[in-house]
C-alpha cells in the first residue's frame, strides 16, 4: 500500500460515493475532553478546501496516532481546530471521511510521483521512484498507517469501488513503467498483468515488515532489496 511523504497540497477530491454518504449526530461529553485541541474560533472557520483540507491532515494524524475505532469526529474537530458541526456538514459521516483522507492522499502522492516520474531520464529511474513511493518511510509512516486501517474497515460496495480504484491505479502506473521499458528493449518481455501481481505482492509483503519494525530492516534498505529482485526479474536475457 502506498505511502512516502505526506505533504500539505491539497489535490482535486473524489466525488461523492453512492453508500458512504450520510449524517451524524455530536458526540455527547465531546467537550470535556481538552487534551491536543486547539482552540476553536466560531467567528472564523474555514469553508471549501480549507476545511476539508484541515480535516484530512487531522485525520491523518490521528489515525496514525490512536487507529480509526477509537476515532471520533469531535477528534478530528479539536485537531483542526474546528467545531464537530462543521465536520459533520463537510463529510456526514466517519466511513465518508476515511474513504476520502485515503483518496486525497493517494492523489497528493500520485502527483508527487507522476512529478519526479517526469523528470526521470530512463523507465528504470521510473521503477525506482515507484518503488521510493510505495514503501513506507518508516516503521510509524503515516500514510501506510491510514491504509491499513481503511482496508481493515467494512465496506460497502461504493466504499469497496473506492479502495479499488485506488489500488488499481498503482497497478496501472507499474505496468505503464515496465511496458516503457519493455517496448524500448530496456526490459524483459514480462507478461506484464503477472509480473505486476508479483510486485505488487513483495512490496506490500515488505511494507508491512517495514511498519512492524522487523529486525532484519534495521541495518538493510528494504528499497533496495525490492529495486534489486525487480530489476532481476526484469532484465532481458543475456544481459549480465
Amino acid at each position: 500500500m502506498p505511502t512516502s511523504e505526506t505533504g500539505p497540497a491539497l489535490p482535486d477530491r473524489l466525488p461523492p460515493t453512492e453508500g458512504v454518504i450520510g449524517s451524524a449526530a455530536a458526540e455527547p461529553g465531546a467537550a470535556s475532553r481538552s487534551a491536543g485541541r486547539v482552540p476553536v474560533d466560531r467567528k472564523r472557520q474555514p469553508s471549501g478546501d480549507e476545511a476539508r483540507g484541515r480535516a484530512m491532515r487531522a485525520a491523518i494524524s490521528l489515525i496514525a496516532e490512536k487507529g480509526t475505532a477509537g476515532l471520533r469526529m469531535s477528534d478530528i474537530a479539536a485537531r483542526a481546530g474546528m467545531s464537530t458541526g462543521h465536520i459533520l456538514y463537510h463529510f456526514g459521516k466517519k466511513d465518508r471521511l476515511l474513504l476520502e483522507v485515503l483518496a486525497w492522499s493517494q492523489a497528493d502522492l500520485w502527483t508527487r510521483f507522476q512529478q519526479a516520474a517526469d523528470r526521470a531520464a530512463s523507465p528504470a529511474e521510473k521503477l525506482d521512484l515507484f518503488v521510493g513511493h510505495y514503501l513506507p518511510r518508516h516503521q510509524g509512516d503515516e500514510r501506510y498507517a491510514l491504509w491499513t486501517q481503511v482496508l481493515a474497515q467494512r465496506h460497502d460496495e461504493a466504499g469497496r469501488r473506492v479502495l479499488t480504484e485506488l489500488l488499481d491505479g498503482w497497478d496501472e502506473r507499474l505496468e505503464a513503467i515496465v511496458r516503457e521499458g519493455r517496448d524500448l528493449g530496456q526490459f524483459a518481455d514480462v507478461d506484464l498483468p503477472e509480473f505486476t501481481i508479483r510486485a505488487v505482492a513483495m512490496l506490500s509483503g515488505l511494507s508491512e515488515d517495514v511498519m512492524f519494525g522487523r529486525s532484519r530492516w534495521q541495518h538493510t534498505s528494504a528499497h533496495a532489496f525490492a529495486l534489486s529482485a525487480l530489476e532481476r526479474e526484469l532484465r532481458p536475457h543475456g544481459r549480465a
